[in-house]
């Protein structure tokens, strides 16, 4: 039976035969044409359209102590024009240009939140939308307290950014998943993580 955690490489399955960059405004998006061998063996012309806007990371700040978490709400125009009120609540988060996922992190949640931490932890990696787009994102948790914040946060107004700094109890947080307040992907994935492995005894002990 193949163990499907390590599965075989696709890249001799892939044959690229073309590429067309359909935008390429604030990030890129192409067409891609390319022959895929299936399972089967056999071989079969696809194409498929990526947006390709690097890579991001995003973190989610708790204090232990008090069973408290750092999140953010902001408008978010692609859920607003899907149905959305569009202010998401939502984990620090930003997209990592040159620096490594460690190093633009702490820059994210202190610029988006204005609390400054100096370590951070990474607990995974995910691909949070395979089918179209090719952003991978790095999670990380870190611990803040009183002292922890330096500046009143809100984010950077020059790129639109108008952020709201919550402070919730991982309780309230977690109802708030279930009440469907808490929409975004990345944030209940950081939630439920720290729920599992931070605020329970039993996380505590694995």
């Amino acid at each position: 039976m193949m163990n499907f955690v390590q599965a075989p490489s696709m890249k001799d399955r892939v044959r690229i035969k073309k590429v067309e960059t359909l935008s390429d405004d604030w990030y890129v998006l192409k067409k891609t044409t390319f022959d895929l061998q299936r399972s089967d063996g056999t071989w079969q012309q696809q194409s498929r359209e990526t947006y390709d806007r690097g890579n991001g990371a995003t973190i989610l700040l708790y204090n232990l102590e008090r069973r408290t978490v750092v999140l953010t709400r902001q408008f978010r125009f692609p859920a607003f024009v899907n149905g959305h009120p569009g202010l998401l609540i939502e984990t620090a988060a930003g997209l990592l240009d040159k620096a490594s996922p460690e190093e633009r992190i702490k820059a994210e949640v202190e610029e988006e939140t204005g609390y400054r931490v100096d370590r951070v932890r990474k607990i995974f990696e995910a691909f949070m939308s395979p089918g179209s787009v090719t952003e991978k994102l790095y999670f990380f948790l870190a611990e803040y307290d009183n002292g922890s914040k330096v500046t009143a946060g809100g984010g950077n107004f020059v790129e639109g950014e108008d952020i709201e700094v919550l402070e919730l109890s991982i309780e309230d947080a977690m109802a708030a998943i279930e009440r469907g307040e808490i929409a975004d992907g990345k944030t209940i994935m950081l939630l439920q993580y720290a729920f599992i492995h931070v605020f329970s005894e039993r996380g505590r002990t694995i």
